[in-house]
């Protein structure tokens, strides 16, 4: 594998480069050695983070980890494109033209597939009327990441959702 390593507000030492190496090295059994690894590692205040994405003709396989110490960072990302590409196998290999990224024991040996979903809980609640503001202070009042409302200036059922940097959007419905 190509490892394209770029670090933000970190310098990418050679101890970072190689832990990089050896632990997403442990993914090359299923790509192809030409596949392009990109990685980047960043720190912002005491969150170290690294994100790797691999491009496959068709597809993104992409995993961002957060933790305090970089070399954690770097074990969690492993750990979760590994999981993504066993429950993702069969759906990444249907289409024959992205095939040719992963090795033959890759595509050839079966996985279970473990990581069903699963519906463990569902709620009920009255959608009140309310503009996108308002949707955002209650949202923050009950701590929670999205907000369901009643959208009062179209009528419709729209969802705010918090973004990177404190910000928010916004999502509406298209027919």
């Amino acid at each position: 594998m190509r490892y394209v390593i770029t670090g933000r507000n970190i310098d990418v030492t050679e101890g970072l480069r190689s832990a990089v190496q050896e632990k997403i090295g442990k993914l090359e059994k299923y790509f192809n050695p030409d596949t392009e690894v990109i990685v980047t590692l960043s720190v912002e205040k005491d969150r170290h983070k690294i994100e790797v994405t691999i491009p496959v003709k068709g597809n993104v396989i992409r995993s961002e980890q957060v933790s305090s110490d970089m070399y954690v960072s770097i074990d969690l990302v492993e750990e979760t494109i590994e999981r993504q590409l066993k429950k993702y196998k069969n759906k990444i290999t249907d289409k024959k033209h992205s095939g040719e990224v992963f090795t033959d024991e890759f595509i050839s040996k079966e996985y279970d597939e473990d990581d069903t979903i699963k519906i463990i809980r569902s709620k009920k609640f009255a959608i009140k009327p309310m503009d996108p503001e308002e949707a955002c202070v209650q949202m923050e009042l009950l701590g929670h990441s999205f907000y369901v409302f009643n959208n009062s200036e179209t009528n419709e059922v729209n969802v705010v959702y918090k973004r990177k940097g404190n910000t928010y959007g916004l999502i509406e419905p298209e027919f």
